[in-house]
């Protein structure tokens, strides 16, 4: 399965990637995602967007992303990163710094702008447990 979407989207999301619940592939082409990435759960990723590795340096190793974040089109985010929950990454900015919770994140160099809800209308199939008992 994994092989198929491979070479007809472009998808080269491998099995040992952590990926948490309530991904979204928006416009699902051409997406990379290093296997030794964390992914939070709901977090929207759209097309063109790479998340990888550096491999050497202060960064060297695969980024860390939290709970509600979108990833823009033709986004890049590379490195030993943290990446908090609730965070919009603009389409196109190359991040390779560690972006706080409640963060819009643009441009390269990422530009970080504190905001409250910064994910708030953008998040895409949200999984939300049910804990009520029947």
């Amino acid at each position: 399965m994994l092989r198929h979407y491979r070479n007809s989207y472009g998808l080269e999301i491998p099995p040992e990637a952590q990926i948490g619940k309530g991904l979204y592939l928006g416009h699902a082409f051409n997406i990379t995602i290093n296997p030794n990435v964390v992914i939070g759960e709901n977090c929207n990723i759209h097309k063109g967007v790479v998340i990888g590795q550096e491999n050497r340096g202060s960064r060297k190793g695969a980024p860390t992303i939290g709970n509600k974040v979108w990833i823009g089109i033709n986004s890049a985010i590379v490195g030993r990163i943290n990446i908090g929950d609730d965070v919009l990454i603009a389409p196109n900015s190359y991040v390779n710094c560690n972006v706080p919770s409640h963060s819009i994140v643009f441009g390269n160099p990422c530009i970080i702008k504190h905001s409250d809800n910064a994910t708030e209308g953008y998040i895409n199939n949200i999984y939300e447990e049910d804990t009520s008992i029947h």
